[in-house]
């Protein structure tokens, strides 16, 4: 069972919306959303990367970034930019990347079911990014950007979200990055029925939004604590989510680049990762199955298939292709323990395309590995068995856009 409520929603003027709306704070760097926002000033990431209205030299967890991000969220509303719902509305967002079309039900959340293990998730977080989501969560009093959340697909919930999609939509606008966003405001006559059907779903998965999960979840469980008179179903339990049906995602590949090759020679390098690997070199560098990965190393394409008997694999977690190379190449060859904290090595998500790759390493990191795209069946697979994923195994898109529709932590 799965509780998910419809909430009050803070949300842009129908003209603002596209202006409003930007990507999530963890795909873009300060440098980047600061030229994104240039010239506009009710773009959502004065709010969601306040820091971009600082001098660049103020560290990102200083306290005048967070106190720039309460500040700027009241100016919207203050403006008018962000306008209040009149009552609790579940919604439906659609998003269309080319031929691909996906549309989910936006909603409320619960905070517990995280802790509980119900609604599942494939990674671990980083502290320090999970504590500045946590602080900005809590001195915004808001879910600034929503949690990326999937389940298995069910007709009931489908049949509501068609009949919806068939209605006059709230937004409906294309995005720089040429991604369709539309958003309707599902009737109320249909919300009940549609939160029974939701009800009904035996697990939710975190698709995207790891950190976004854990802080809200953490912020919604801090808030209970010093609550004297906690009852339950405060707004704080809860936190903002858009909930698509499996058969709709888009995962890309997740792909890596390394700064150096620990000491060792481009030959001997190539010996060492032959221990493991079949290496022939190729033009065609994007793998075309599971446990082949393409390298780029010297202007040259390398593609790598794990030999037999290198890993596990009816292990559901060390036979995924990221688990490969990291035990395989990345560790005994690299010296790249762990990868989460590792600064030798970066992640370049799929939607960049491999040319990317080519030209990180003509800017001088060492070498850059493409790797086949991990499959929904297999996130769901190492989820039910209550095990993570390595760091960076999925790339989801298109991503979900934050501004559209802002949840506060003390308005049901």
């Amino acid at each position: 069972m799965s509780d998910v409520r419809p909430f009050r929603a803070l949300r842009p003027r129908p003209d603002l919306a596209a202006r409003v709306a930007a990507p999530p704070y963890d795909v873009i760097n300060s440098e980047e959303a600061r030229a994104m926002a240039k010239g506009n000033e009710i773009s959502f990431l004065h709010i969601n990367k306040p820091e971009i209205d600082l001098s660049p030299d103020v560290n990102l967890y200083d306290d005048r970034v967070y106190a720039t991000g309460v500040k700027n969220l009241r100016s919207f509303m203050a403006k008018g930019v962000l306008v209040r719902e009149a009552e609790p509305r579940f919604y439906v967002y659609q998003q269309r990347m080319g031929d691909h079309v996906q549309a989910g039900v936006v909603g409320a959340a619960s905070c517990q079911e995280y802790a509980d293990g119900l609604i599942k998730r494939h990674e671990f977080t980083r502290k320090d990014k999970e504590d500045d989501r946590t602080r900005h969560t809590h001195e915004l009093n808001a879910n600034a950007g929503p949690v990326f959340l999937t389940y298995r697909q069910r007709a009931e919930i489908d049949r509501i979200v068609a009949g919806v999609r068939k209605g006059q939509p709230l937004y409906d606008f294309v995005a720089p990055d040429g991604i369709g966003h539309t958003v309707w405001t599902v009737p109320l006559e249909q919300t009940s029925a549609l939160q029974k059907a939701l009800s009904a779903v035996p697990a939710l998965y975190v698709a995207d939004g790891h950190h976004r999960a854990a802080s809200a979840a953490r912020v919604g469980l801090e808030r209970k604590a010093s609550n004297r008179h906690h009852r339950g179903d405060e707004p704080y339990n809860y936190f903002l989510a858009v909930l698509f049906p499996h058969d709709q995602l888009c995962i890309m590949d997740y792909n890596r680049v390394v700064k150096d090759l620990n000491g060792i020679k481009e030959d001997q390098f190539l010996a060492k990762v032959g221990e493991k690997f079949a290496v022939t070199t190729t033009t065609e560098p994007h793998p075309a199955a599971p446990h082949r990965f393409g390298m780029y190393l010297g202007r040259t394409w390398y593609r790598l298939e794990a030999k037999a008997g290198s890993f596990p694999s009816e292990d559901p977690v060390r036979s995924l292709d990221a688990a490969i190379l990291q035990e395989n190449l990345l560790s005994p060859v690299l010296g790249i323990a762990d990868p989460r904290t590792d600064k030798r090595i970066d992640f370049v998500g799929g939607i960049r395309g491999l040319g990317e790759l080519e030209k990180r390493v003509r800017e001088g990191w060492a070498a850059a590995f493409a790797l086949f795209p991990t499959s929904l069946d297999q996130l769901m697979s190492v989820a039910d068995a209550g095990l993570v994923m390595p760091p960076k195994s999925t790339w989801f898109e298109p991503k979900l856009r934050s501004g559209l529709l802002v949840r506060t932590l003390d308005t049901w």
